[in-house]
């Protein structure tokens, strides 16, 4: 086995003249009209391994799972013959990313750029039937992030353990879902896109393994598994390689929305036709995830009461605070091995600076997504005081873009905790300095687990109660998935 095409997830690749043909017919679809060559040569050589990974029972048995359930495409779109394409790294993305939308890469010029996509408004489709369909494959990249084979990149990555900072992760996936969906939408003749195509939702990211190692190289693959009328699902995974072949490290979940070339409304995208019974059961599940957003949506705590046996649990939790010595309903008592809400917070702020930006010149969904992750992290570590490991994303939705210029104020909220997990809510909202406004840009959850068992989050007020069993339904979410 070749160490610089090793076979993903575990799937024979096809070879000889077949794969040959497929792939001479889905290149120009992936890399557009320079082919390979125009992302640059890129290899995923082999390192030494860090044997086997030490989580738990649960991350154990998760991490066999996805290894049953790989991604559909993967055996298909890569060819272990020694004459196939190096993988692009993730700088790539970037600039191809650029390149499609025509972005400049100097901030001064930003507004010129912008000017120049207003006449792209006549190439948009004026219905979806009028789109070219796509099959999956169609859609299908591999990107790798070669930490072991390029140690100088090694560095951006590393964190004080020892380990990749996640955070950084959170930003690749997100430039990799775009590019997933230009890919999608990509008409032959049309050298730019006139599509503004950006994150709508962050639906799940699900780990596997506790740690990412730094000096392993890491590849990322993933399509678009569900189509509506303006928006698309993309799958994602990623894997990192140990004694010569990949093995899972995550799966996520992202909803992107296609918009005109001003990024002010809706455009349509290019319908999705499932070709085989499993791709079939893919778009289904997309279908599903759909009205399953619908329905939790409904059922939040900012729309509808709490349920019975939810109701049961808050006053339950009260009358355990109450002070049995005075007969009051304002007389509190913290109970042992616990922790009162309020104080179990922390705050930042950032700048938002034009080296944030994204390829529409607003602030770069990944960033927010690194910053919210890191204050999380912050937030955990403080509270179990203990290293904590990340096990899940979810339901992160961004509710109105940030701009360049903005001051981001961040507050993180330990909102649950369940014997050695802690559920994490960040908030994020911009603040306008001229009007004295706040607007909330993006609501984060982040489920962690520490290294030992942490006290009981409490509620007080009647508001951190609606936080606490809001945390608790994602929290069960995200225990029953996994």
């Amino acid at each position: 086995m070749s160490a610089r095409h090793p076979p993903a997830w575990g799937r024979e690749h096809p070879s000889g003249r077949a794969a040959q043909e497929h792939w001479r017919a889905v290149q120009p679809r992936l890399y557009g009209s320079g082919g390979p060559r125009a992302w640059g040569r890129r290899g995923a050589a082999a390192v030494p391994s860090h044997g086997g990974d030490v989580g738990s029972t649960m991350l154990a048995a998760r991490l066999y799972t996805m290894r049953k359930l790989p991604s559909l495409l993967s055996r298909t779109l890569v060819s272990g013959t020694n004459g196939s394409p190096l993988l692009p790294d993730m700088a790539e993305v970037r600039s191809r990313l650029r390149d499609i939308v025509g972005a400049s890469t100097n901030w001064r010029d930003h507004v010129q750029a912008m000017q120049e996509r207003k006449a792209l408004h006549t190439l948009l489709a004026k219905r979806q039937e009028d789109l070219p369909p796509r099959r999956m494959k169609d859609s299908y990249l591999e990107v790798l992030l070669p930490l072991g084979s390029q140690p100088e990149i090694r560095e951006k990555y590393l964190n004080v353990h020892n380990s990749v900072r996640f955070g950084r992760i959170l930003e690749d996936l997100d430039s990799l879902g775009v590019l997933i969906c230009y890919t999608h939408t990509k008409q032959e003749m049309q050298p730019r896109s006139p599509l503004s195509i950006v994150t709508a939702l962050v639906d799940k990211i699900n780990l596997c393994k506790k740690v990412i190692y730094p000096d392993c190289d890491i590849k990322f693959t993933g399509n678009v598994s569900w189509v509506g009328k303006t928006s698309m699902e993309v799958k994602m995974h990623m894997l990192q390689l140990h004694d010569g072949d990949y093995s899972p490290v995550l799966d996520a979940t992202f909803v992107m929305v296609a918009r005109d070339p001003e990024n002010k409304r809706p455009a349509f995208v290019n319908p999705l036709v499932p070709e085989s019974p499993e791709e079939e059961e893919i778009f289904k599940q997309g279908e599903l995830n759909k009205l399953k957003r619908i329905d939790f949506s409904t059922a939040s705590l900012l729309k509808m009461a709490p349920t019975a046996e939810e109701r049961n649990v808050i006053h339950d939790i009260f009358l355990n605070t109450l002070d049995t010595k005075t007969v009051s309903f304002r007389s509190r008592i913290l109970p042992p091995n616990s922790v009162w809400m309020e104080d179990a917070k922390l705050k930042g702020l950032q700048i938002c600076h034009p080296q944030e930006r994204n390829i529409f010149n607003r602030i770069f969904g990944g960033f927010l997504m690194r910053k919210a992750f890191e204050l999380g992290w912050a937030t955990a570590c403080s509270y179990g005081c203990s290293r904590p490991f990340i096990v899940s994303v979810d339901d992160i939705m961004f509710q109105r873009p940030v701009e360049v210029g903005s001051l981001l104020l961040l507050s993180g909220q330990v909102c649950y905790t369940e014997k050695n997990y802690i559920q994490v809510r960040v908030h994020s909202e911009v603040y306008d300095a001229d009007t004295r406004e706040h607007h909330t840009t993006n609501i984060f959850h982040f489920t962690f687990m520490s290294e030992n068992e942490v006290p009981r989050i409490v509620p007080k007020t009647y508001g951190e109660s609606m936080l606490y069993l809001d945390g608790k339904r994602h929290f069960a979410a995200i225990m029953k998935e996994i």
